[in-house]
């Protein structure tokens, strides 16, 4: 990123009122300092003032991006954000917010550090999937929080394995399975049992869904671990990929779905005083007791 920031993409769901109320102190607040805004082609934003890119080219180019609305935009604009070296800063209109932690009182103050380049600055490794299909076809995605590979339209279970580096884990009997980053520990991962990583703890989490096994519990890898899950043949077997909420593509038995933690990085920027025990106080709210500080 280069100082003072010239060009800032925005991205968020423009027709949300919440957002929209966000987006009508900023986006003035942007071009009143020189800053050169940018937003999606099929954004719902009626100001001629902005440039309209396509969405998959809105981080290319650009000095800071902006996501506004909860963890699910930010993951969104992460994946934009993939590969091209720009910061992003997320502003919370969501209802958890353990990504984009900047509160709405606080979105003006923080963007302008954020344009000055005085914000903290916070390294975080990407999840690679790759979904490999018997018939040779193959597809890829990046993840900032987790892959997830779950059934589809069925109530029946999946059966399935894991390996780890090539060695055998274990068979499941369950809805799925999480491969979760540090970053993705406290998401979907934690409603399945799963620990809480420090985020820059170099480790991996591997989480069941609704295992039928009451032993199959959550296990934490190495970050360069190689995760390798096989569906296996089934009546009604239908399963898919998610990653970070969007999907890679179905999973049909003896298709392969490898996880490893990619060299990609997002640096994602925090608001003076972050501090990542607090953040987990306030969202998962600890010490509400007499001890409270």
């Amino acid at each position: 990123m280069t100082f003072p920031a010239r060009s800032c993409s925005l991205v968020g769901r423009f027709a949300d009122p919440r957002i929209a109320e966000s987006l009508a102190a900023l986006l003035p607040h942007l071009l009143d300092r020189g800053v050169r805004v940018r937003v999606s082609a099929d954004a719902q934003l009626r100001d001629e003032r902005v440039t309209r890119l396509p969405e998959a080219q809105l981080a290319a180019g650009a000095d800071l991006v902006i996501a506004i609305g909860g963890d699910g935009t930010l993951l969104h604009a992460a994946r934009l954000a993939a590969g091209h070296g720009v910061p992003l800063l997320g502003v919370n209109r969501g209802r958890l917010g353990f990504l984009t932690d900047v509160m709405p009182q606080d979105m003006l103050a923080s963007v302008d550090l954020a344009l000055a380049g005085e914000l903290q600055q916070d390294s975080r490794p990407l999840l690679a999937a790759r979904l490999d299909s018997a018939a040779g076809a193959s597809a890829q995605a990046f993840a900032l929080n987790d892959v997830v590979m779950q059934k589809h339209d069925t109530g029946r279970t999946l059966d399935f394995e894991t390996r780890i580096n090539g060695t055998y884990v274990n068979t499941h009997d369950g809805d799925g399975i999480i491969v979760a980053s540090a970053t993705g520990s406290t998401a979907y991962a934690l409603s399945c049992g799963g620990p809480i990583l420090e985020p820059s703890l170099a480790a991996l989490v591997i989480a069941p869904i609704c295992a039928h096994t009451l032993s199959d519990r959550p296990i934490v890898v190495g970050a360069d671990s190689r995760i390798e899950i096989t569906l296996l043949e089934r009546p009604g077997t239908r399963a898919h990929v998610i990653c970070d909420g969007a999907l890679l593509g179905a999973l049909a038995p003896h298709d392969r779905l490898t996880v490893t933690t990619s060299g990609e990085r997002i640096t994602l920027l925090h608001p003076p005083g972050h501090d990542y025990y607090t953040l987990l106080r306030s969202k998962l709210h600890w010490g509400r007791g007499s001890f409270e500080r």
